[in-house]
């Protein structure tokens, strides 16, 4: 059996006290590793195209979870 790590970015509003669904990432990573590193990166670029604008007026952030799977 063969680990693989699957990324599901959660974007959240403050002052709507609410979550979108979870988006699960296309691709699986190796390890908790490349996935928590990716996460990050992403949850970055996504706070940065949503802007400033959106992200203050709704106390926006990203929440991400790096889930194992174990594949046969």
């Amino acid at each position: 059996t063969l680990m693989k790590f699957i990324l599901s970015l959660i974007i959240c509003s403050q002052v709507a006290g609410s979550c979108l669904e979870p988006y699960q990432w296309p691709t699986t990573f190796d390890n908790q590793y490349d996935c928590m590193v990716f996460g990050y990166e992403e949850s970055l670029k996504k706070i940065q195209d949503i802007g400033p604008e959106e992200v203050n007026k709704y106390n926006m952030y990203v929440r991400f979870i790096c889930m194992p799977q174990t594949t046969i």
